[in-house]
């Protein structure tokens, strides 16, 4: 492996890929723990850098945690998703210009419709944000300005969550550092198919009662 780094873009798209770098060196840093956590918090609120790319590091460099690191990155990105909530609950009008101009990912036409789908679907809106390579932080927020139901809010963070970190270390864990780069290119649409099936599980579930 060369010792030359990358050459990074400039401007905003360049500072998405330093902080992405930043986040990695974590990955060996003996407080690993913690910053997967406060990563994990900071993204469902307002961080652009996703918390995967420090829970696949960790988890290939010690494969036997993995239920450890799932778990944090799954609690942190719930307390994060509190925080987005607050944000959009209470502090939206005050700050929406910032997430706007300086967050990447977060613009006005992405959020003006993940705001209008609250109106109908609620709990599964959050549920398959989870899972979405779009930013959760869009998510959390509208669910804050739409005034959702909070403990629905909670109920699908922590599930949908909890399922694409667990299946995110697990599959890392279990085929080891060979999955790695197919699990970066591959991340949205692996973890899209996997909510797809729990939703149709949930569905078939419904289907069986109603008989």
């Amino acid at each position: 492996m060369s010792d030359v780094a990358t050459p990074r873009p400039t401007g905003l798209r360049g500072l998405h890929y330093r902080l992405y770098d930043w986040a990695l060196h974590w990955s060996g840093h003996r407080h690993a723990q913690p910053a997967l956590f406060l990563l994990s918090l900071a993204e469902s609120s307002f961080f652009p850098v996703p918390p995967d790319v420090l829970l696949i590091s960790m988890t290939v460099a010690k494969s036997k945690r993995w239920l450890r690191y799932a778990l944090i990155c799954s609690a942190g990105s719930v307390v994060g998703g509190l925080v987005g909530y607050a944000i959009g609950w209470g502090l939206w009008e005050a700050v929406q210009g910032f997430f706007f101009d300086y967050v990447p990912g977060f613009n006005a036409e992405s959020y003006a419709k993940m705001a209008g789908l609250y109106d109908e679907w609620n709990f599964w809106v959050v549920f398959v944000a989870g899972f979405t390579p779009i930013p959760y932080k869009i998510f959390t927020i509208a669910a804050g300005v739409a005034r959702i139901n909070l403990p629905i809010f909670l109920l699908a963070s922590a599930i949908s969550r909890a399922g694409r970190f667990f299946l995110v270390a697990g599959i890392v864990s279990w085929f080891g550092p060979r999955v790695q780069p197919f699990i970066e290119k591959y991340l949205g649409w692996l973890t899209l198919a996997f909510a797809a099936l729990l939703v149709l599980g949930f569905w078939a579930i419904g289907l069986a009662g109603g008989h």
